[in-house]
């Protein structure tokens, strides 16, 4: 665990956490950190729990001491959001100080006291302040479906702070640097790819509560953001918020100038016209992301197709439906509402089509309002012809995806 000093009377505990799948789905392949704060006034808050706590009640004492804070007095736990990488300590902690106050939304209190059984409890809504004296005022401020019905923001008046909980948050173990004007170009780029991750693979159902969260940051004067995973953001906050207008653009049909092929094959046929649209997109000189299912894991399928303009889907019929793990695949985007991406599908068929008509229901039922080209199915191994015909529409695709690039 690390400690760090954001401002006077403001640090940071922050650990990185690997091997695991976050909220029990999605694979972490470069892990994640967990991050809680604690302020400091005449009175003390935590917000955001105290991570990487066993609950020993000798090894809290330890690492708050660093920071020179007795956890006798703690006087309120600050819950931003009730998911348990953020409160799932609150049990434990009550060994050591039974006349804490636990501060959260109304909709909060209620899994507090299903979770753990607390009844001292103190509700807030938008706009309510407390006071911890020495200059150090919080205030509260829901932002519903971030990510959970339950979240708020809290902000601190004098150094202009921030603590966001899960929105600015992203994917992605932390190094030597903790802080946006520490991070090296490299680190740069591999925080927005894991933002793009954290975004799409929890976020992105709630994408138009997002976009109400970040248009309330802008009725704050913030000069730092503190997220409850992911790099503290001291030097531009703003990017953090650009990146996530943005990602919100990715969820409704936007994305980066490249194309993600999902595709799987039975015995090779419809692989034969993967290979052939790879062909095309080189020539065209239009990146591409290539995943092939069931083998792709779903974090990665939803994070690719998430930030790209464009879509083209190989999937042959199975069983008179489409190939079941693109079918699968497909259902998930629609679950995470990523909506209007411009797409392609070609596939191999045998007695009889069904993929076609699977995908439409597929589209139709999650809303998803794709805007396909027309599709290119053949019978057995694609003939000459069949290949003409999918590289007119590739060529067509490309011209729509285009008009989507948002970088």
């Amino acid at each position: 665990m690390k400690k760090l000093k954001i401002a006077d009377g403001i640090h940071m505990l922050t650990m990185n956490v690997e091997d695991i799948l976050f909220e029990g789905i999605w694979e972490l392949a470069n892990g994640v950190t967990l991050n809680s704060y604690i302020v400091q006034g005449e009175k003390t808050a935590i917000i955001d729990g105290v991570i990487g706590w066993d609950g020993i009640p000798e090894t809290l004492y330890k690492n708050l001491e660093d920071i020179g804070v007795d956890p006798k007095n703690i006087d309120y736990l600050i819950v931003n959001h009730m998911e348990p990488d953020h409160s799932g300590w609150i049990s434990n902690f009550r060994k050591i100080k039974d006349d804490f106050t636990v501060i959260c939304t109304d909709k909060a209190a209620k899994m507090v006291a299903s979770f753990y059984g607390e009844d001292k409890i103190r509700v807030v809504k938008e706009g309510d302040t407390l006071d911890l004296g020495n200059g150090k005022v919080l205030s509260f401020h829901p932002v519903p479906n971030v990510h959970w019905p339950d979240t708020m923001y809290t902000y601190e008046r004098e150094t202009k702070t921030l603590f966001s909980c899960d929105m600015f948050g992203t994917f992605g173990r932390m190094g030597e640097h903790c802080f946006d004007d520490e991070l090296t170009p490299e680190e740069v780029d591999f925080f927005e790819l894991e933002g793009m991750r954290y975004y799409s693979n929890v976020m992105a159902t709630f994408t138009p509560s997002l976009k109400k969260a970040i248009e309330k940051v802008k009725e704050l004067e913030i000069n730092v953001i503190a997220p409850g995973h992911g790099p503290v953001y001291r030097k531009n906050p703003q990017k953090i918020i650009d990146d996530y207008s943005r990602f919100a653009l990715y969820a409704e049909g936007a994305g980066k100038n490249e194309v993600t092929i999902l595709w799987g094959s039975m015995y090779g046929m419809t692989e034969k016209v993967v290979n052939y649209v790879e062909s095309i997109l080189q020539r065209e000189g239009i990146k591409y992301n290539k995943l092939k299912m069931p083998l792709a894991t779903e974090s990665e399928m939803v994070a690719t197709v998430f930030r790209s303009a464009g879509v083209i889907i190989g999937a042959p019929t199975y069983e008179y439906k489409l190939f079941p793990p693109v079918a699968s695949a497909l259902n998930e985007l629609g679950r995470k509402r990523i909506t209007g991406k411009t797409a392609f599908r070609f596939g191999s068929y045998g007695w009889s089509g069904g993929a076609e008509k699977e995908l439409a229901e597929i589209i139709e039922r999650n809303n998803m309002k794709w805007n396909f080209i027309e599709s290119v199915e053949f019978e057995g191994a694609p003939k000459d012809e069949d290949l003409a015909r999918v590289e007119e529409r590739v060529l067509e695709f490309i011209k729509k995806m285009r008009e989507k690039v948002v970088e």
